[in-house]
Parts: C-alpha cells; structure tokens; sequence
C-alpha cells in the first residue's frame, strides 16, 4: 500500500490537496498540522467516521487518512531519530513515502507578513527540516509550494507593473531580485533547495507559484470570502485596505490542483511554475463583482492606513501552457459567483 505526506494538511490548499488524493487515489494519506492555522480535519472531511490509534486520529470509514496533530518539524526529527517509528508506534509500515507535499508553513495575511516578519521567517527552520528529511529519505515525488512572492517587488509597481515570468527568478544565475520580505525570501530559498534536491539526491520535485488562490472552503480569515461575506451583508460603506486600486491575480483552487498535480506528472527537475489566471484585477473590481451579485451599489471607502502590499502582481501563464499544455478553466465571475452563494448559507444558516 503507498503512503502519501502532506505537510500543513489542515490549511486551505493542504486540504483540498488531501481531498484530490482520496479522489485520485486508492491510497493512504499521512496528514501532519499543528492546526495553528488549519481547522481540524472533522471540519471538512465529508466521511468523518473517526478513531484513536494512541494519540493519532485515522479518519474515514477505510480508514486512509492519519491525522498527527504535531509541530512538522517535531514529526520530521522523529522519522530521522528512529526511521521506523511509524511502524513501532502505529503498525504504519512506510519503507517509502509515494508522494510529499510540503505546505507547512507560518503563514497569514499582509498584516502578518509586514507587522511580524521574524515570525515568518520560521519557514526557514521548516523547510530546512523538510529538505533534509526528503535528500535522506527520498519520497517517490516532491510537491514544493514556493509563492508568487518571490518575485521582485521592484517589477510590481505602479509604474513598473509587468506580468510576471518563471524566468523573472533566476536562482541559477548571479544576480536576484529582492523578493516580498522574509515570506518571499523564505519561498526563494525553498525553491533553490528544490534545484539541489533534484541536481544532488536524485529527487523527484517541482516547485509551484501560486497566484492569489481562493475558493469556497476558504475561511473569513482570507480575503476574498471576507470580501464576499462583506457584499452579502450589503456593508455601505465597503471598506478596503489600501486605495483598493493594487490588483492581484486570482486562481480558483480547482484550477491549483489541476495545474499542480499535472505539474507532478510532467516536471521532476525543481523547475518553479505559475500558476494563476494571468489577469490582473483591482480589489476595487473585485468588489464591485461582488456588490453585483449581492444587487447594491456602495460607496468604496479606501483604508490608506492598512497594509497593502504591492501594487500589482500578476503572471505570465506562457510558459506553463507551453510546457503542460494547461490552462485555468474556471472564469474570475464563475469562481467568485460560488465563493458568494457560500457566504449567503453561511449568513443564512448564521454561520458567521
């Protein structure tokens, strides 16, 4: 029986990963959070049929899924202290992990990533641990989230705004450009690990960049639901963080997986891939489709005070529908339509 990781399994886009796989495979899945950002897996497993192994969770009425609620670090320096703890401890027979996927991470919003930087630079610490633990180990394939923040800020501008190509990065040549503070920096360094993982130990890895990625499932701590579940209460006026003018592009969650499990198949070198929609849209604009569908037409009310990042960040989706043949399928209105009539059960059903 193969045995998939997913590190941070409990965040937005380490759930929906483990969703895929129960959907894709037949096989099972070791989930690790320390559930200090994620939701605990009850919460979004559809069969929730649960049981205790000591002091583990197996989820599911085959029983696929194996939840250790734990630090990453800490569960990556037992497999190293002793490589059969899985076995002793769980009767887990693991010779070999199928697939990783690495997304734990110290993550949060602008606020977090401006107002505590040091804190974000524990990344650093995480996937150090995890790069070390897969050269030794060497899992089948490697999935290595790195973000559309290690860009260089200077190509996200007002006036130097550009979309932003794989080959803006260059971690093989002499000169880089200064990323999206410690998050970026971290991300880089992630993926130039990524390329000695592959060049040095034979491992099978790809690096994605994911845009600014949202869906339905996605909590009010993120910014699209918030913005939605804004709309369907019919707030007037509708504040924004910024002038509201700075755009990003967004990407459905559907189509991350899609493109990202695709990406598995197809890349094995460390090569880092966008993944986005390859537009660029205003908060503003967002709000606005989102006022549309709520039927009302407020006031914007810009918060210049609030953090707000870059001006602009947007891909380049050239390279990777030349390379995979791949484009997203679920359009900016149909994606925000669905994220909007969640936000109306949830206000309904008081959910809120």
């Amino acid at each position: 029986m193969k045995f998939h990781l997913v590190s941070g399994a409990c965040g937005f886009v380490g759930c929906n990963t483990v969703k895929q796989l129960l959907k894709r495979t037949n096989d099972s899945i070791i989930m690790v959070d320390d559930l200090s950002v994620g939701t605990h897996p009850s919460t979004w497993l559809k069969d929730s049929t649960t049981k205790k192994l000591k002091d583990i969770e197996i989820f599911g009425k085959d029983e696929r899924l194996f939840f250790f609620k734990m630090d990453f670090r800490k569960f990556l320096n037992k497999l190293q202290d002793e490589p059969n703890w899985l076995e002793k401890e769980y009767g887990l027979k693991i010779e070999r992990f199928a697939d990783a996927f690495h997304f734990a991470a110290i993550v949060g919003g602008r606020a977090k990533i401006e107002g505590d930087p040091m804190a974000v630079a524990l990344d650093l610490s995480i996937d150090a641990e995890f790069f070390n633990w897969i050269a030794k180990s060497k899992p089948e394939r490697v999935l290595y989230p790195s973000s559309s923040a290690a860009y260089p800020i200077n190509m996200q501008t007002e006036s130097d705004a550009v979309a932003l190509k794989e080959s803006d990065i260059n971690i093989d040549g002499f000169t880089l450009g200064m990323p999206d503070l410690t998050y970026g920096w971290t991300k880089m360094t992630g993926e130039f690990l990524a390329k000695i993982a592959a060049k040095n130990y034979g491992i099978s890895i790809v690096c994605i960049r994911p845009f600014s990625g949202y869906g339905e499932d996605q909590d009010l701590s993120y910014p699209v639901p918030a913005i939605a579940m804004r709309a369907a209460k019919k707030e007037n006026p509708f504040e924004v963080w910024g002038t509201g003018k700075q755009g990003r592009d967004f990407v459905h969650i559907d189509d991350v997986m899609d493109c990202m499990f695709l990406a598995m198949d197809k890349i094995h070198d460390g090569t880092a891939i966008n993944i986005g929609s390859g537009k660029l849209t205003s908060f503003i604009d967002l709000i606005k489709v989102f006022t549309k569908f709520a039927g009302y037409d407020p006031q914007i009310k810009p918060l210049i005070d609030k953090p707000m990042g870059v001006h602009s960040r947007y891909s380049d989706m050239s390279f990777v529908k030349e390379k995979l043949g791949w484009q997203p399928k679920i359009s900016l209105e149909e994606g925000m339509k669905r994220v909007y009539d969640v936000a109306i059960e949830r206000l309904k059903s008081g959910k809120v």
